[in-house]
């Protein structure tokens, strides 16, 4: 129809929807899944007030508390952040206030009960509101930003061969070969109070965001972490990022979030250019009577004149 009319169907993109996904599992060598992930629905109400929330955490704790810590970590996150109305310049601080108050709700979980029942958990989150992201974290979970086909960290790890390596002790590669990868020197609920790690940047159509505990990071290169985002949907990526901890033999619980700033495809009419023809067809027909009619014209004028 749009042919007959003279018009054809042109793509372009014009704006961008967030899609999300996510993925957990204990591992080859851990009983208990002692991560936790949050992940609101881009759709949601409080998602289009607030922003998208998302989220993991990775507990630390004998007998499960490390379980415990993560889940009060996301429910206290999304309680707080999701409480009270929000301006987006208020970002920022909501986040930190939130995570605050998860550390003084796990330390006060355990404290009480005294060290043996110490527990604690890292935590990543972030919010992404039109194209603005905010990341937060504690700890070494980490948040990637994958643009022009690169991920990029962008949350510095709270831990042991992160500071070595910062200060010149100890080369990246040590870092990942070192016993003491693990030993991390900031957590949610070891102390009553904690210093929460904040990001601000812009995002761009087409940019991805991927969220991980180190059950993934520690044994998916970055390369492979890019390459996987791009190449799948958020939630396909997020399973096979798990996944492929799991083939690369990770001892621990595996999980990732990943977020996409993906491109929507309008269409809309514009003139069809192999149309031309057959229209140029019926303007030189419809010439040719013109011109015939005044031919005929002048010849009856001759005439009547003779």
């Amino acid at each position: 129809m749009l042919e007959e009319l003279g018009l054809s169907v042109r793509q372009r993109a014009r704006e961008t929807v967030l899609v999300v996904g996510a993925a957990t599992d204990p591992g080859p060598v851990r009983e208990q899944n002692e991560d936790a992930v949050l992940l609101t629905e881009p759709e949601s109400e409080l998602a289009r007030s607030h922003g998208v929330l998302l989220a993991v955490a990775d507990g630390m704790g004998g007998y499960q508390r490390g379980e415990v810590a993560a889940q009060l970590a996301i429910e206290t996150l999304r309680e707080v952040f999701y409480g009270s109305p929000l301006e987006p310049t208020e970002i920022p601080q909501r986040l930190r206030v939130a995570i605050r108050q998860a550390n003084e709700r796990i330390y006060g979980e355990w404290q009480p009960l005294g060290e043996e029942h110490l527990m604690g958990t890292t935590l990543v989150a972030a919010v992404i509101r039109e194209h603005d992201l905010t990341v937060a974290n504690v700890g070494d979970s980490r948040a990637y930003l994958i643009r022009a086909k690169r991920a990029t960290q962008i949350t510095r790890d709270h831990s042991l061969v992160a500071e070595q390596v910062a200060a010149g002790m100890m080369s990246e590669e040590e870092a990942r070969e070192s016993q003491y990868r693990n030993v991390i020197t900031r957590a949610l609920g070891h102390r009553h109070r904690v210093d929460v790690d904040i990001f601000e940047l812009r995002l761009l159509s087409d940019d991805r965001l991927v969220l991980t505990t180190d059950g993934v990071h520690d044994f998916v290169s970055v390369d492979e972490i890019a390459s996987t985002a791009l190449a799948h949907p958020p939630d396909e990526a997020a399973r096979r990022l798990v996944e492929l901890a799991i083939a690369h033999q990770t001892n621990d619980n595996a999980t990732a979030v990943v977020a996409w700033v993906k491109p929507v495809v309008e269409e809309e009419p514009v003139s069809v250019e192999t149309g031309g023809p057959n229209r140029l067809m019926v303007v030189l027909v419809l010439l040719g009577l013109l011109i015939f009619i005044a031919i005929v014209a002048v010849i009856l004028a001759l005439g009547y004149g003779g």
